[in-house]
């Protein structure tokens, strides 16, 4: 028998502050008919004052915990994949931890921006199937609204808070691509490609938080091509092909990068799970909070082959294949 980390629940969270495009419209040198042209998007949301990337991760665990039937103290490890913490340390997994009231097991974060998700899953797959916990909450959570700089049209209407969990569970499968849990999983990385995005700001160079800063056309490029080369390679990984994907569950940056991905993998948009109208680009939460609405709206079902794939600053990427 092989050990898999399946899917045992999902859950989500997002702030009540509802963001329209028309917003920004007094703030930049935009309108509606531009965003939603150029990203689909048509309204994110932001967190309140004083609401944290921590807090909404804990609302998203209850989430996830609660669609699992299980409680805390059935969970061995947390992990958080996410860009903007509460503060440069702990860990927002070590305060979520303390938010949720869990004593035992360990907790910390994953920082790979957009791909931060994935990453994160990578490695709570590693640790169930080695053993090293049965259980583990992985969140994604953002507040990206706190690094934006709302003088540059370009980026500051293209991105949300949010926050999106899942549990993993240790379940023994049959090693084939018939089992249910994470079947393969491919990572990559190239900081040669790092002023395609990033943040102008940081604890040892200057001393802030700094803004977000992205070369748009080139990171478009970039991001097509590379997605679907991971999420194919994850496939081969699996011995699976991509008309055998019941739903790609991808990083909600941009309409035109999921369609072109799509494209490219020769798949239907109706195989694809689509937020990004109704969130923006939530960077880490934006995959697990895909998957948890994909669930709701009664599209991804148990047995589905879903693929998650998700590029961010680092340039790092990565896809993942999993059975429902």
């Amino acid at each position: 028998m092989t050990v898999r980390a399946v899917i045992k629940g999902v859950g989500h969270y997002l702030p009540e502050r509802v963001v329209p495009n028309s917003e920004f419209e007094a703030m930049v040198d935009t309108t509606d008919e531009w965003i939603r042209t150029r990203s689909g998007i048509e309204r994110r949301h932001f967190a309140a004052e004083g609401e944290t990337t921590s807090q909404m991760g804990a609302h998203a665990a209850r989430a996830a915990l609660a669609d699992a039937g299980l409680d805390i103290q059935d969970i061995d490890s947390i992990i958080v994949a996410t860009s903007t913490p509460d503060l440069t340390f702990p860990s927002v997994g070590t305060m979520i931890q303390k938010e949720l009231g869990m004593s035992h097991g360990f907790a910390f974060d994953v920082q790979a921006v957009c791909a931060g998700f994935v990453y994160a899953l990578s490695n709570a797959n590693a640790q169930i199937v080695s053993g090293q916990a049965k259980r583990i909450l992985v969140i994604g959570a953002e507040t990206f609204s706190r690094i934006m700089d709302w003088t540059d049209r370009s980026t500051c209407v293209l991105f949300g808070d949010g926050a999106g969990a899942l549990i993993l569970e240790a379940s023994e499968g049959a090693g084939t691509a018939q089992d249910r849990g994470i079947l393969s999983v491919d990572l990559n990385s190239d900081g040669a490609y790092r002023d395609m995005l990033y943040v102008d700001g940081g604890v040892s160079s200057t001393g802030t938080s700094g803004k977000l800063r992205m070369q748009g056309n080139a990171l478009f490029r970039q991001a097509v091509s590379k997605l679907a080369s991971t999420a194919e390679t994850a496939l081969e990984k699996a011995n699976i092909t991509s008309a055998d994907i019941d739903w790609v569950v991808p990083h909600q940056a941009n309409i035109r990068i999921i369609e072109g991905t799509a494209k490219k993998l020769g798949l239907s948009m109706d195989k694809v799970v689509v937020t990004v109208q109704d969130h923006g680009n939530t960077s880490a939460a934006s995959i697990p909070l895909a998957m948890s609405v994909g669930k709701a709206r009664g599209q991804i079902k148990q047995g589905d082959l879903c693929v998650a794939e998700a590029i961010g600053g680092g340039l790092a990427w990565g896809a993942v294949v999993l059975r429902w």
